[in-house]
């Protein structure tokens, strides 16, 4: 079996535990593609004695690996996307960082028990829908999609923008506020619902378009077919202002139309049979443990 491996180099040291996917790797007889970054650093901490190659983009990975490994936090596995792409390679998230939607492995037995749903294929593929910038082109080059959201913001002053935004061609509003994100169902979750955007299931058809801190009380988030275009104009005092596709931040100048829509292809995520969605939600926001029900 061939196994990519991802994750970011941090201060705080790796968890020792990560040890036992190293040798579980070593039982399957994996072949291991580390990001070339990466893997000088795990090497200083951790004993693998399978295979290694090292990979560093798209095309290094595409057609050697059978999953890749994310090692890390969400935010991690958000990077991965970049080497997946359209290859179809599945992603499992093993996670060493904090809340954890998306990488949910973590406790050695989880460990353990996803590299055994490996060889068995005994797991679920959860299809994502991505959203893209398809307007400028040039704006995000070929990595111009995003697995959680499209955020527009300010770049410069406390000045509030204004967000002309359109849905296939009808004017939807235009907001007066700190910026707009619009999430795909598995961005529900992340910044959407901190601004109190709807938590969505992930393979519901829609995306939601949340304002930042709107001037008008009565502008509320909206859910929208995932098959629409969407279109954004900003206005403000500012010359430039901000999109961020997940974690990719670039500066795009006032006036400029961005054009939003469904990516073609869908990432596959790993995830246990007895990992749903409503188990994540309940455990990881912590439905139903006040301690008055």
């Amino acid at each position: 079996m061939k196994i990519a491996i991802y994750g970011r180099i941090l201060p705080d040291p790796l968890p020792a535990r990560l040890q036992v996917l190293f040798d579980e790797l070593k039982k399957i007889n994996a072949e291991l593609y580390l990001h070339k970054d990466y893997a000088a650093y795990i090497a200083e901490t951790f004993t693998i004695e399978c295979p290694i190659d090292t990979h560093s983009d798209y095309d290094s990975i595409r057609g050697k690996a059978d999953y890749l490994l994310s090692i890390g936090g969400d935010g991690t596995l958000l990077e991965t996307i970049s080497f997946v792409r359209n290859s179809g390679i599945p992603i499992l998230g093993i996670n060493t960082g904090r809340l954890g939607f998306l990488a949910f492995v973590s406790a050695d037995e989880e460990i353990r028990a996803a590299i055994k749903s490996l060889t068995k294929r005994k797991f679920i593929l959860d299809k994502r829908t991505l959203l893209k910038i398809t307007k400028p082109a040039d704006l995000f080059g070929d990595v111009n999609f995003a697995l959680n959201e499209l955020t527009i913001q300010r770049k410069d002053s406390s000045a509030m923008m204004t967000i002309h935004t359109y849905v296939d061609g009808v004017l939807l509003n235009s907001y007066w506020a700190d910026g707009l994100i619009i999430a795909t169902p598995t961005g529900s979750t992340a910044y959407s619902l901190s601004c109190g955007g709807p938590l969505m299931v992930p393979e519901a058809k829609i995306f939601s378009i949340t304002p930042l801190a709107p001037h008008n009380l009565n502008v509320r988030p909206l859910v929208v077919p995932d098959d629409s275009t969407i279109t954004l104009r900003v206005e403000g005092r500012n010359a430039q202002y901000l999109a961020s596709l997940d974690s990719r931040t670039k500066a795009f100048d006032v006036g400029v139309e961005l054009t939003v829509q469904k990516e073609d292809f869908k990432i596959s995520l790993v995830r246990s049979p007895d990992q749903h969605f409503f188990n994540t939600i309940r455990n990881k926001l912590m439905w139903g443990l006040d301690q008055r029900n």
